[in-house]
């Protein structure tokens, strides 16, 4: 992936966090804390939640109203996982004609979901950090 792409990602305003977590001393709680921090609007997709970091949480990224429109999708779930995400983006593409990236954190590849989000035209970034790029490119 180039950093032109990674950096065009980073241009998003809201980014939805699959497997948004509300203990603090997970990453799936410290990425998207650090990013909010850095002016991103954080829309925490965890069904074990009704909010997390102050922004109401909602059980599938299908269930966001329309009027919220998702930059990009940061996936911390297993990699099997994936597959399941893509449905859910490429559902919520159709539905609300957003989302133009999908982000799967550190440690998590899943190479024919990914393929099948570019082919509808997403900007895929696989095994990368959301935060680590930022502090890197920004």
């Amino acid at each position: 992936m180039s950093d032109d792409v990674i950096d065009g990602l980073l241009d998003a305003e809201t980014i939805a966090v699959v497997g948004c977590s509300r203990s603090p001393e997970k990453a799936a709680h410290r990425v998207p804390k650090y990013l909010q921090e850095h002016g991103y609007r954080i829309v925490p997709i965890n069904p074990n939640a009704e909010s997390i970091l102050g922004e109401t949480a909602y059980d599938r990224l299908t269930d966001v109203p329309a009027d919220v429109k998702i930059d990009v999708v940061d996936v911390f779930r297993p990699s099997e996982d994936v597959p399941a995400v893509v449905d859910g983006v490429l559902a919520r593409r159709d539905a609300a004609g957003d989302v133009a990236g999908l982000w799967l954190q550190l440690g998590i590849r899943n190479d024919e979901a990914a393929a099948r989000a570019e082919a509808a035209g997403i900007a895929v970034v696989q095994d990368r950090c959301m935060k680590v790029e930022h502090g890197r490119l920004r």
